[in-house]
């Protein structure tokens, strides 16, 4: 006869055999640049990402409401057609941390993206675009606030 204390005893041997062999699941560690999230300026953070000036491209469309009622919960995006993209910004021009998001894209992965993001004032949303070749593109829009997020 199968006790509790016995299954007790078999499941906790079982998962330590699992552990031992690495097949229990982890916890998801998200990597990033501490310096670029730390970036005060355009300038700092395309230093910190290793990357050069950007120029102001008509391909990247930015995706953000002209007024936001609320800049607690501000819904964003970025989005672009061109080929060889391989890092998408967003990034808020007068919040304590310019940074916003970054989300990396490969071939198989559509660059456009959505996100809410807190705004303390008015500001300018920048979407930019990281590519395969080098350049670096981004595309602005004003955005609003007549509440502030961040304890305004």
């Amino acid at each position: 006869m199968l006790t509790r204390r016995t299954a007790l005893a078999r499941s906790a041997q079982v998962a330590l055999m699992l552990g031992g062999l690495g097949l229990l699941p982890q916890a998801a560690r998200a990597a990033y640049s501490t310096a670029a999230f730390e970036a005060k300026t355009m300038a700092d953070l395309m230093k910190a990402l290793g990357a050069g000036a950007p120029a102001e491209s008509k391909d990247i469309t930015v995706t953000a409401p002209d007024i936001a009622e609320n800049g607690a919960v501000v819904p964003v995006g970025a989005s672009t057609s061109l080929a060889g993209v391989r890092r998408l910004l967003i990034l808020v021009e007068k919040n304590p941390s310019l940074l916003s998001a970054a989300f990396d894209v490969s071939d198989s992965v559509e660059p456009s993206f959505t996100t809410r993001v807190k705004m303390g004032q008015s500001s300018n949303v920048i979407a930019v675009a990281l590519m395969a070749d080098g350049k670096v593109l981004y595309a602005q829009k004003e955005v609003k606030v007549t509440l502030g997020g961040c304890g305004g």
